[in-house]
């Protein structure tokens, strides 16, 4: 077995993809022109700064995918230093392919396309929950790509699941463009005081408007450190849908001046270290 090296100091990026367009399994990019082409560990090492560690996170609800990108982290020089891959929780043998996924080491979690499923309440179905339940016992997490729709639902998946480590992802998608502030804040302040779960401070940029700046993002990043606080709130680029965005050190930074200093290394770096035990 090959152990990755000790962990540098910087920044950790707690979510990156990377994918493939001629294998034809991400519909979702036919609707973003500007990134549909091949995105690969050359292109993240050119836009990194002083990232040091990143998750990569499934893009593709495919078994195809999560492969692939456990042999990307393994050549990865440890950059990559974890992998949310996908597996068909509603899947019979979803426990079989859990504990197929556990035995790799860098795999931290895995990750249902949400968004992109009707149901709102398909997380909460019968047929779920034994994979959950595999994932808890197998010591990985669940990152949860939550709408807004979802947040009211995410109190009972905490409680069905007490010892199962989740983590909402990009805030959970607040209609920033619009300026819509409620119910999203009221709802995810719920989240945050009821459950233990973790959340992301990624994907803000991409819900704005094109031209955002600071002020269009600081009423939800104050909300968000004043829910979760710096010990479950953690960074991530989103890299590369952020390119919609003005791309991964325009983010970044905001991030740096959002974020008061004296809890930039718990958001940047340790959160992350602790959650997915990187």
């Amino acid at each position: 077995m090959t152990h990755a090296p000790p962990l540098e100091p910087g920044l950790v990026d707690t979510h990156q993809h990377f994918w493939w367009i001629g294998r034809h399994d991400y519909p979702w990019l036919d609707h973003a022109p500007a990134i549909h082409r091949d995105y690969g560990l050359e292109d993240l090492r050119s836009v990194l700064g002083d990232i040091t560690a990143t998750v990569l996170v499934q893009a593709s609800p495919t078994v195809a995918e999560t492969r692939t990108l456990i042999d990307l982290a393994g050549v990865s020089g440890g950059l990559v230093r974890g992998v949310v891959g996908w597996v068909d929780l509603a899947a019979h043998d979803a426990g079989v392919a859990i504990a197929d996924l556990a035995a790799h080491g860098i795999v931290k979690g895995v990750r249902p396309m949400l968004g992109f499923i009707e149901d709102p309440r398909w997380i909460l179905r019968d047929d779920v929950r034994p994979a959950l339940d595999a994932l808890a016992r197998h010591g990985l997490r669940l990152d949860v790509p939550a709408r807004p729709r979802h947040l009211l639902l995410l109190p009972e998946l905490a409680q069905r699941h007490p010892t199962l480590a989740m983590v909402i992802d990009h805030g959970a998608k607040p209609a920033i463009a619009r300026g819509e502030f409620e119910p999203w804040a009221r709802d995810i302040a719920l989240v945050a005081r009821e459950t233990r779960m973790y959340c992301k401070l990624s994907g803000l940029a991409t819900e704005a408007k094109v031209d955002w700046d600071d002020d269009d993002l600081r009423p939800y990043v104050d909300h968000l450190l004043e829910c979760f606080g710096a010990g479950r709130l953690m960074w991530g680029s989103d890299w590369p849908v952020v390119d919609l965005a003005g791309g991964m050190s325009r983010w970044r930074e905001a991030a740096l001046r959002l974020v008061p200093a004296s809890l930039q290394r718990a958001i940047m770096r340790e959160t992350a270290v602790a959650f997915y035990g990187l």
